[in-house]
C-alpha cells in the first residue's frame, strides 16, 4: 500500500529537502482515522577509521503503518488493503512536523471521540524553531 499526498501516489523522488511528514491513516470499512507523524531518516551510527560516526539513515517510512497499538491490530486483522495512508503536510523541521501534527490532532479533535485511534498528545514545540525553519508558515501567515 503506497502512501498519497495531494491525491497522487507519494514517491521517494518527492521527498526532496522534507524531514518528514504528518499523516492520516483512514480505515475504509469503519471511517476511524489516526493523525501521526513520520520522519524520513533516523539517526544511526557509522564505523570509520575505527571511529564511530553519527549519521542519518533512512527510516522504515515507506512501510509505516503508525504506531498506535489498535490501529495496528485492525490492519494484522482487516488487511492492509482495508486502509488508506494519506500525506497531509511535508514538513522541513521535526518541530514542523510535531507542530503540524499537533495542530491536525487538536482541529480535529481526536481525543474526543471514538471515530479516532488516537489515544494520546504529546508535543514539545519551540516558537523559534517553527519560525526559523519553515519556509512556508503558512499555518502562522493565515492567523494574521
Amino acid at each position: 500500500m503506497i502512501w498519497t499526498y495531494k491525491q497522487q501516489d507519494f514517491t521517494e523522488d518527492m521527498i526532496g529537502d522534507a524531514y518528514g511528514y504528518v499523516y492520516c491513516i483512514t480505515n475504509l470499512d469503519n471511517g476511524k482515522k489516526y493523525i501521526g507523524k513520520k520522519f524520513f531518516s533516523k539517526s544511526g551510527y557509522k564505523q570509520k577509521n575505527g571511529k564511530r560516526k553519527k549519521v542519518r539513515k533512512p527510516s522504515d517510512w515507506l512501510t509505516y503503518w503508525g504506531s498506535n497499538k489498535r490501529l495496528q491490530e485492525d490492519i494484522r486483522n482487516n488487511g492492509e488493503e482495508k486502509f488508506t495512508r494519506e500525506i497531509l503536510h511535508l514538513c522541513k523541521s521535526r518541530s514542523e512536523c510535531s507542530y503540524l501534527e499537533l495542530k491536525e490532532q487538536m482541529d480535529n479533535r481526536v481525543l474526543e471521540s471514538d471515530r479516532w485511534y488516537n489515544d494520546w498528545i504529546m508535543v514539545r514545540v519551540r516558537k523559534d524553531h517553527i519560525l526559523s525553519k519553515s519556509s512556508t508558515n503558512t499555518y502562522n501567515e493565515s492567523s494574521q
